[in-house]
């Protein structure tokens, strides 16, 4: 059964319960994953004994807040509307991903999941097919200058993504000149305090590959197809990760009723856990077997 099929039979129940939203959990879940990073945060400003290994977490902390601002592009997490924007735009400070931005980009590749002509997250740099690929997109180094372009280019170039409706360009422009103004600022407090930079944004450029390494497993080497139960990869993981990624590992639950907020889809997963097309048993085993298909490529060429 696909997801169209399975929705289609849903009872209307079951529907209203799934879609049904509420301040309570994200509200609670939000101050347990903020007060992890202000606690890693305090401790590390205090240089408590072995600081330094609490900067990777702190970064793995703050990264997987990306999980939380995609939740809020969707309007999911609270009830009430402000606290999805203000949250949003919150994240987009310490992500340099503007939130406006996101939103209609994000949009986009739900549209277009898998697409390779028409998804905008397979524009650009792709999902890596060869080693030397592979270790540049872990590293992140192309994401952040891609997140410079966007936000300079939102700020002051033309805004002619086929995604980005022209009603919403002075927004994003605005928004795009608001976080360079926040940069600049930041800037300026780094250089009059250099030891702030281990708690932002030091801990997250060394904490975001492995946001990069759990982002791979969402749709890499799934089929391009419309049907989001096959397009879309579920990863079956523990309560941790479960946690920092609000629950984002339930990936096809998620694409295929995007309106069920993250405390919703473990629920969902009960519904539709036999009809899912690809499901991997947690993250190693993900990256072992996508690195694995690496070296068969590279032994493949030099056989050739």
């Amino acid at each position: 059964m696909d997801h169209r099929r399975f929705l289609a039979n849903l009872p209307p129940d079951a529907r209203d319960d799934l879609t049904a939203l509420a301040d309570g959990p994200a509200l609670r879940h939000l101050a347990g994953h903020i007060g992890l990073i202000v606690l890693l945060a305090a401790a590390i400003a205090w240089r408590v004994p072995f600081w330094g290994l609490l900067v990777p977490v702190l970064g793995i902390a703050m990264a997987f807040l990306f999980t939380l601002q995609h939740e809020c592009t969707h309007r999911t997490p609270f009830r009430t509307g402000w606290i999805n924007e203000w949250v949003g735009h919150a994240c987009a400070v310490l992500l340099a991903q503007p939130f406006l931005w996101f939103r209609y980009f994000h949009l986009a590749h739900h549209r277009f999941t898998n697409d390779p002509e028409n998804d905008p997250e397979l524009a650009g740099e792709g999902k890596p097919e060869t080693w030397a690929q592979y270790l540049w997109h872990v590293s992140a180094i192309g994401y952040w200058w891609a997140k410079v372009q966007v936000v300079i280019g939102n700020a002051f170039g033309p805004l002619d993504a086929p995604y980005l409706p022209p009603r919403t360009h002075a927004r994003i422009r605005l928004e795009a000149r608001v976080l360079l103004a926040v940069y600049a600022l930041a800037a300026v407090a780094l250089v009059a305090m250099p030891s702030a930079f281990w708690i932002w944004p030091g801990p997250l450029l060394i904490g975001f590959p492995v946001l990069r390494l759990y982002l791979l497993a969402e749709h890499a080497h799934c089929p391009s197809v419309a049907n989001m139960f096959a397009n879309t990869r579920t990863t079956l993981t523990n309560r941790t990760i479960r946690f920092l990624a609000w629950n984002m590992p339930y990936h096809a639950e998620h694409h295929a009723v995007p309106g069920v907020p993250f405390h919703k889809l473990p629920a969902l997963h009960g519904f539709v856990r036999t009809h899912l097309g690809t499901v991997e048993d947690g993250y190693t085993a993900f990256t072992r077997d996508y690195t694995a298909k690496l070296a068969t490529k590279k032994a493949s060429r030099t056989n050739g």
